[in-house]
């Protein structure tokens, strides 16, 4: 039973279904699981609060669980 969460930037409520379905979708089709068993939560978070809130706690400090990492580093400018 997939779980996802999802941390984004404050997104319309039209654009996190679409995301929703789409990744929903993907679920299905690479792990045969069934569409009822699939949940996906939305956590905003602002522009601001990301490299604290996100960056360090998720992607910094968990690097080794990364199965796509990103292309910028919020805290070298």
């Amino acid at each position: 039973m997939p779980h996802v969460i999802i941390k984004i930037y404050p997104k319309t409520d039209e654009e996190k279904k679409r995301l929703a379905k789409a990744i929903t979708d993907a679920i299905v089709e690479i792990t045969d699981n069934e569409e009822k068993g699939v949940s996906i939560i939305f956590e905003e978070v602002t522009p601001e609060d990301w490299p604290e809130k996100v960056y360090r706690p998720d992607i910094l400090e968990k690097q080794d669980l990364l199965y796509k990492k990103p292309g910028y580093n919020p805290f070298l400018k």
